[in-house]
């Protein structure tokens, strides 16, 4: 087995959302084994403001919380920040950041890295879609389904905005409907089967 197959053993679990997405994170964070093995990436969908959720979150999880930079590789029981105005990529084993592709209206970002998922991880992937306003994430959920993945959106009644996750489920492409706790559980089960 050669070491590229050793480092994409392991799920990739990308939680996209925005505006009331930090409740959804904190709750799944403080759920998760620091030692379950994925790769967590928050793909929190902003242009602009940067990010600083990658010195806030470290308070709610023991796993090491890094602001993901070009070339930065993909390890488990590591939580991954897009930063701000960047499209995430996936090549290989390592994160690749291109200029924001839709740089006007609502931001795609969620939806453009959950489609290089489906096309470049090897391992499994689980789509996580939380509380945010738009629409962005469900347009790449059938081709996460389709690359054998499973795709989660957060009960509409437990986010603070629930667009995100309402559009999620409306395109047909939802395994499981859950609150951030019972997301972090089914992660679990997902990780240790």
């Amino acid at each position: 087995m050669d070491e590229k197959s050793v480092v994409k053993n392991f799920p990739v679990v990308c939680v996209g959302g925005s505006a009331g997405g930090f409740d959804a994170y904190v709750r799944l964070l403080q759920n998760l084994p620091s030692d379950l093995g994925v790769a967590i990436v928050i793909v929190n969908h902003v242009r602009t403001v940067a990010t600083n959720l990658h010195e806030l979150l470290p308070k709610h999880t023991t796993m090491p919380v890094e602001l993901i930079k070009e070339r930065l590789d993909i390890q488990p029981n590591h939580v991954f920040v897009i930063p701000e105005n960047r499209d995430l990529h996936i090549l290989g084993d390592e994160f690749r950041l291109k200029p924001i592709s839709k740089p006007w209206g609502w931001p795609n970002v969620i939806t453009v890295f959950l489609r290089s998922l489906a096309t470049n991880w090897d391992g499994q992937l689980i789509a996580v879609i939380v509380s945010g306003l738009d629409s962005d994430g469900a347009d790449a959920l059938c081709d996460i389904k389709e690359a054998g993945g499973i795709a989660i959106a957060q009960k509409p009644e437990t986010a603070a905005q629930p667009d995100m996750p309402q559009s999620a489920i409306a395109s047909g492409c939802i395994d499981f409907i859950l609150s951030p706790g019972e997301i972090a559980k089914e992660i679990k089960r997902i990780a240790n089967a």
